[in-house]
């Protein structure tokens, strides 16, 4: 499975990097595989042929020989691994699939003497990593457009030819994750998590509430994120940008920009304009719920075509909940949401209708303006909207397991144990449903373990202080 990895300005820090110990002194017996030309002598191995400072100026020769402007970023980094079951590979069949990728990237095309230069580096079992400066060695800029799909097509020969374990197909839907410097970054300011996860989280809550265009920027601006608009020749808006404030690059100058795109799939501005729907009154929590079930039975009977919209919706619904869930249970919404993320993006799909989307959209609109409603109704309240949860997030499962979206199936599944987890800490026993309450939805046998679990009959959690205005956890 290729992987981008963070681009960079210096190939001997990256060098020094992939042949050194690791963070964590993970790395081990770490050397050359593969390179752009045969018997390229390895640093680890003969540092008295080669040493780390040479092979890194070999690799920024063409670089520096360029005739037009340089890359400010002139360092391409991707790992490729396969799965922790899989059989250990030789470095020998590392070398072929190194090539292989590098082809595929336009890095260095099969035959092409003037390609770029690379070096396949291994330092674990179960992965390589590849590096290439980007310049070719006639003079000229490479094009790499579309690298990393095309690697994902050339792995999948691989994963055939030697019988390993078949990845997803690059659909577009797992989440897009905070590469390694990302992480290290919000580790040195003190913060739990990088600039990138904070922004998604935060467009995400604003996408699943906006009406249009207008409210989905102001949502942004009232969370307190930087908001760059794009406008075409006509002044119309086709994009937009978000940067956290306080989190910059180039030594301060400049914050550090993420268009929509980004930051996920489906939160640029195209596909967020998919999921507007027109504000609806506000509801109390009991029609909720029963709104929740009612969607729930219909996304159980949906089409292909309808479902797409229906677990878009849910996930946009989950979001809602997770931000404005009492503290009891928070933290395990905000985990089902994250895990339901993949579950909510539909591979292939491009049109969000549905029949159980209305219903969704609206119970999360009346849990925005009554987040509270809960907390006064005390645990059971929160209850009864956990185990709607659970229901809608069932459905979900069932539908893309009957469309064979395993990754899907499996982010939904994993969404509504950690709901069931959640639905224990209330702290208050189940429900009882009302008679004209919508049946449960998904008419199967359910496995050990499914369904909402009863928490222990105990006295029910008491009703915080009102909180006065605004949201609060």
């Amino acid at each position: 499975m290729p992987k981008k990895a963070e681009s960079g300005e210096s190939t001997a820090d990256l060098l020094a990097y992939l042949f050194g110990p690791g963070n964590h002194d993970e790395h081990t017996d770490p050397h050359l595989v593969a390179a752009w030309t045969p018997d390229l002598p390895c640093p680890a191995r003969n540092p008295d042929r080669m040493t780390l400072s040479d092979l890194a100026l070999l690799l920024d020769a063409p670089v520096d020989a360029l005739r037009g402007p340089k890359p400010a970023e002139h360092v391409w980094h991707v790992s490729v691994r396969n799965e922790p079951d899989d059989r250990t590979l030789t470095d020998a069949e590392w070398a072929t699939v190194a090539a292989e990728m590098v082809a595929a990237a336009g890095i260095a095309p099969h035959g092409d003497a003037q390609a770029c230069r690379w070096v396949a580096v291994r330092h674990a079992d179960d992965h390589i990593h590849l590096v290439a400066t980007l310049a070719r060695q006639d003079g000229r800029h490479p094009r790499i457009r579309g690298d990393i799909p095309n690697m994902h097509t050339a792995a999948r020969a691989f994963e055939t030819a030697w019988n390993l374990r078949p990845m997803s197909p690059l659909d577009r839907t797992a989440r897009r994750a905070p590469v390694t410097g990302e992480r290290e970054k919000a580790a040195r300011r003190g913060l739990p998590e990088s600039a990138r996860e904070s922004l998604q989280r935060t467009v995400r809550e604003a996408a699943a509430l906006a009406a249009d265009d207008a409210d989905f920027l102001t949502r942004l601006r009232d969370a307190g994120v930087r908001v760059r608009e794009h406008h075409d020749k006509n002044g119309a808006l086709d994009g937009y940008a978000v940067a956290l404030p306080g989190d910059r690059a180039d030594r301060g100058s400049r914050p550090v920009w993420f268009s929509g795109r980004t930051l996920a799939y489906d939160l640029s501005l195209p596909r967020i304009r998919e999921r507007f729907h027109p504000t609806i009154a506000p509801a109390d929590l009991v029609r909720a719920h029963t709104r929740i079930r009612e969607a729930a039975h219909l996304l159980a009977r949906a089409g292909r075509a309808e479902g797409a919209g229906d677990v878009a919706a849910l996930g946009d619904l989950l979001v809602v909940a997770a931000a404005t869930s009492p503290t009891v249970v928070c933290e395990k919404v905000r985990a089902a949401a994250a895990a339901f993320e993949q579950a909510s993006r539909t591979p292939g799909t491009r049109t969000l209708h549905g029949t159980a989307r209305a219903h969704f959209k609206a119970s999360a609109q009346a849990l925005e303006h009554a987040p509270r409603t809960a907390r006064g109704g005390g645990a059971p309240a929160v209850l009864t909207l956990l185990i709607a949860l659970v229901e809608a997030v069932e459905a979900a499962t069932a539908w893309h397991r009957a469309q064979e979206h395993d990754a899907q199936t499996r982010a939904a599944a994993q969404a509504a144990a950690l709901l069931r987890e959640a639905a224990t800490l209330t702290g208050a026993p189940p429900p009882t449903r009302p008679s004209r309450a919508v049946p449960r939805t998904v008419r199967v046998t359910p496995a050990a373990g499914r369904g909402p679990v009863a928490a222990p009959s105990v006295t029910a959690v008491p009703p915080r202080p009102n909180p006065g205005p605004g949201r609060s956890r």
